[in-house]
């Protein structure tokens, strides 16, 4: 695959120009790390030069994924992607947010969700891309379990500074950009509203983002702008997966589902499929919701 980096001039956002050997290429997609801008070639067709990548870009819906390379907001990006939308995913790890861009043929930009600063510069990045947003997806989230008689003040602001407040001011610089008549969606849990031990910071800060979401649902009505919240149960991701052993695995899958009434963990791809349809026109007399996506673990346990 051939990888070469697009020079940014200064004072300006990513340059839509191609070096004069990638122009014969049929398709690219781009992946934005800082100040460096790297191009593909793909599948997906380009028409003209390069610099008409900007105009194909704008022609179909924008759809922004804040936390897409793994799990359930890599889930929703493939889904959008097959429903033709134009798509943005930002992310942590740098090997991930490549292979997502391939993937998906989309822009594809580190930034981390705890760090304001980083949002609002991916953020221009994407509006310099996509023109506006129509549905943002705001999916990234870290976990972490500790009694309360544990709970440190770092563990506290860990947990807050990426799932509340990470999350907030993603959403409030987003906002300029959204269009008018666009769709929020945002990744809750179930554990905002279930009495599980251990979970006091991480159910706190989804407990804060549900009342967010309501508020901000309020007072974006006079711009049509929904704002919906999908709390999935316990979903086979690779969250509960890591530096375990494949015993550990299977006997923390076994718990998690006995505690689920269908018996079962959901996937990614169901919880996908839900912020699918609250994005979409679908659910266009919908808003201010929190979806469960859990099986029935909270309406029938």
């Amino acid at each position: 695959m051939t990888e070469a980096p697009v020079k940014r001039p200064a004072g300006r956002g990513r340059n839509t120009e191609l070096p004069e050997h990638l122009k014969a290429y049929k398709g690219v997609w781009v992946f934005i790390e800082h100040d460096r801008c790297h191009v593909h070639s793909v599948s997906w067709e380009l028409v003209g030069e390069a610099r008409k990548l900007a105009d194909t870009l704008g022609s179909l819906v924008g759809v922004v994924v804040l936390g897409g390379t793994a799990g359930i907001g890599l889930a929703a990006a493939r889904l959008f992607r097959e429903e033709g939308a134009k798509l943005a995913v930002t992310g942590r790890n740098a090997a991930a947010l490549r292979e997502v861009a391939e993937d998906c043929d989309a822009l594809a930009i580190r930034s981390d969700m705890g760090d304001p600063q980083q949002s609002a510069g991916a953020l221009a990045e994407i509006e310099e891309a996509l023109g506006g947003i129509d549905v943002l997806f705001v999916n990234a989230g870290v976990g972490g379990f500790a009694p309360v008689a544990d709970v440190t003040e770092e563990f506290w602001d860990q947990i807050h500074a990426v799932n509340l407040r990470g999350a907030f001011f993603a959403i409030q610089k987003a906002l300029p950009l959204m269009r008018d008549g666009g769709s929020i969606v945002i990744t809750g849990s179930i554990g905002s509203v279930a009495a599980v031990e251990g979970n006091v910071a991480y159910a706190a800060a989804k407990a804060g983002l549900r009342a967010m979401g309501r508020i901000l649902a309020k007072e974006l009505l006079p711009r049509r702008i929904r704002v919906n919240m999908v709390s999935p149960g316990p979903t086979d991701t690779e969250i509960f997966k890591r530096d375990a052993s494949p015993d550990s695995i299977a006997a923390m899958r076994e718990m998690l589902a006995g505690v689920v009434p269908m018996g079962r963990m959901g996937s990614s791809e169901e919880v996908a499929r839900a912020v699918l349809f609250l994005a979409s026109s679908d659910a266009s007399f919908i808003n201010g919701v929190d979806l469960y996506v859990d099986g029935g673990g909270i309406e029938l346990m």
